[in-house]
């Protein structure tokens, strides 16, 4: 079983990372700051239709800023959805703003109406962490999920990720007759892969979301990394695989039911070599990205050395003892899928 250490403590964005984002087109001079979503005056919690605590809680402001900052809001979602063209905000209302009240870094969310259709969207408006913006680089570059954000001075802003919630997915679909669980168990194996290649850790249930979609015949499945926190943290090799958490063991069960070792080795095979294309693809934008994280401290001395010491028994690459940063670790874990693509052939069918 997989344990989390402690709740981490938001890395600032560094120099190089402020650069790298300015490059790549991610930063924005916003009209409001996360500090300014803080000057809320009154809170209500918020339940959702079964009149259950979702423990997100619902904020107002008072009512000399609030005009203020649901402009400000709508001009936001502009930036986001439509490169800043304010002639969408023309039909927009902010119908509400919550506020994670038991998350670490307290996000707020903003509901987003279209009063022609009353159509909704949501958008999320963070204290940026430096771990979770590489998180984010590295499943925009990486993954097949595009992800949509952008910082302003000290704050991130991020689009909405669709899907169902892994924790209620398990609750509510696994039983469901069209459930097609060879497709699913395929895309668990495929996900536990890519977070364990690019050292994104934490991801039970409550941190992915899946996302279903009819094709012409069948059913498949996409599932999601919406928690990017925990990018490169901590020294245990099993934090990174999302078969070592028990919130996922019904989705670990209908695999074991369904695959054998060597269909799970075919699926891991398939997604390294996506994740190699990916990386030379997007080669310098992925070297300029792990510049920065090898400059950056991400985690404690001795979280990096343990993870080298895990990473480098189970690979049996030396090279993982001498990286001094988690970027560096990262950086060699990538050069490994490139340089070795049958590396997971060679005694590491099941991760152990």
């Amino acid at each position: 079983m997989a344990l989390i250490s402690k709740k981490k403590i938001p890395v600032k964005i560094s120099s190089g990372l402020r650069s790298y984002l300015k490059k790549y087109g991610r930063i924005v001079d916003a009209p409001i700051n996360y500090t300014d979503l803080i000057r809320y005056d009154n809170t209500i919690p918020l339940y959702d239709s079964n009149g259950n605590d979702t423990l997100w809680e619902s904020v107002f402001y008072p009512q000399g800023d609030m005009e203020e900052i649901h402009l400000a809001l709508k001009e936001l979602y502009a930036f986001l959805k439509a490169a800043g063209d304010l002639n969408v905000m023309e039909h927009l209302r902010v119908d509400r703003i919550d506020m994670c009240s038991y998350a670490n870094t307290l996000p707020f969310r903003i509901r987003i109406v279209n009063d022609i259709n009353d159509n909704f969207d949501y958008f999320y408006v963070k204290n940026a962490d430096a771990s979770r913006i590489y998180g984010l680089e590295l499943e925009h570059l990486l993954s097949p999920n595009r992800i949509n954000y952008f910082v302003h001075a000290d704050t991130l802003v991020e689009e909405h990720i669709i899907g169902i919630p892994g924790d209620a997915f398990i609750k509510h679909y696994l039983n469901h007759d069209q459930l097609n669980k060879i497709r699913l168990a395929k895309e668990f194996v495929k996900f536990n892969e890519r977070c364990f290649v690019r050292l994104l850790g934490d991801m039970h249930s409550s941190n992915f979301v899946v996302d279903v979609t009819p094709d012409f015949e069948e059913i498949t499945y996409r599932i999601k990394s919406i928690d990017f926190d925990q990018q490169s943290y901590e020294g245990k090799k099993n934090i990174y695989l999302p078969q070592y958490f028990k919130q996922n063991n019904p989705l670990i069960q209908i695999g074991l039911d369904n695959m054998t070792p060597e269909t799970a080795r075919q699926y891991r095979k398939e997604e390294r070599a996506l994740i190699a294309n990916r990386i030379k693809m997007e080669k310098q934008r992925i070297d300029d990205l792990l510049a920065s994280m090898s400059g950056d401290k991400l985690s404690s001395e001795d979280k990096i050395k343990s993870l080298g010491r895990e990473l480098n028994r189970y690979y049996q690459e030396p090279k993982f003892l001498s990286c001094k940063t988690m970027g560096e670790i990262v950086r060699l874990s990538l050069n490994l899928v490139v340089e070795k693509p049958n590396l997971y052939t060679e005694g590491l069918v099941a991760h152990k």
